[in-house]
C-alpha cells in the first residue's frame, strides 16, 4: 500500500542540499510527486509532497531528519488521502504598491472575510525604476468560493487599493 507524505525543510542554504533530500527520498524508494521551493535571506525553505511504501515511510522520515545539516529543521506528515480540490473558480490577485507595514494584512483580511483560500502565494520588494522608492508585489492564486461573485470580491479589493494607493488586479487563472 501506498502512503503520501509532505515533508517540509527549513535549512541555511548552501550548494548540494536538493540533492541530499532527492538523494535520501529516491534511497528509500520514495517518488517524488510535487515541490515548492525557494531561497529567501540566506535560507532554503521547501515543502515536498512524496509518495512511498507504507512500510518504508517511518524509514523515510528517520532518513530525512537524520541529515547533516547544520540547523536544518525537516518535518513529515503523512496524508492519507489528497482531497478534492473544492468547488471554486481559481484566479490570479496581483498587487503593486509602495511597501508600508500591513499591506498584506489588508488584502488578507478582505479574503478571509469572502472564505477566499489562498492556494499560493509569492510576494517581494523592490526598488520603483525611476525613483527608488520601495514596492512591495504579490501574485496570489486563490480559489474563490462558488458563493463569492468574483465582480464583487474584484471591486471590494480596488476600493482597497484606492484607500492604499496600490494597484491591484482579479483575473480568473488561466
Amino acid at each position: 500500500m501506498l502512503k503520501t507524505l509532505v515533508i517540509t525543510v527549513l535549512s541555511p542554504d548552501r550548494p548540494g542540499l536538493l540533492e541530499q533530500i532527492a538523494r535520501t527520498v529516491s534511497a528509500q524508494g520514495g517518488n517524488w510527486l510535487e515541490s515548492r521551493m525557494c531561497h529567501l535571506s540566506g535560507q532554503f525553505a521547501g515543502i515536498v509532497r512524496v509518495e512511498i511504501d507504507a512500510a518504508r515511510a517511518e524509514g523515510l522520515a528517520t532518513a530525512l531528519r537524520a541529515l547533516p545539516a547544520q540547523r536544518a529543521i525537516v518535518a513529515v506528515e503523512g496524508e492519507a488521502t489528497t482531497p478534492a480540490r473544492p468547488p471554486g473558480t481559481l484566479a490570479v490577485l496581483e498587487l503593486v504598491g509602495q511597501d508600508r507595514p500591513g499591506l498584506l494584512h489588508q488584502v488578507s483580511r478582505i479574503l478571509a472575510e469572502h472564505h477566499v483560500n489562498v492556494e499560493e502565494l509569492t510576494s517581494e520588494r523592490v526598488s520603483a525604476p525611476m525613483d527608488g522608492t520601495m514596492l512591495f508585489q504579490a501574485r496570489i492564486k486563490v480559489l474563490v468560493p462558488p458563493k463569492v461573485e468574483l465582480g464583487g470580491l474584484r471591486a471590494e479589493l480596488e476600493r482597497l487599493a484606492s484607500d492604499l494607493m496600490v494597484d491591484v488586479t482579479l483575473q480568473p487563472a488561466g
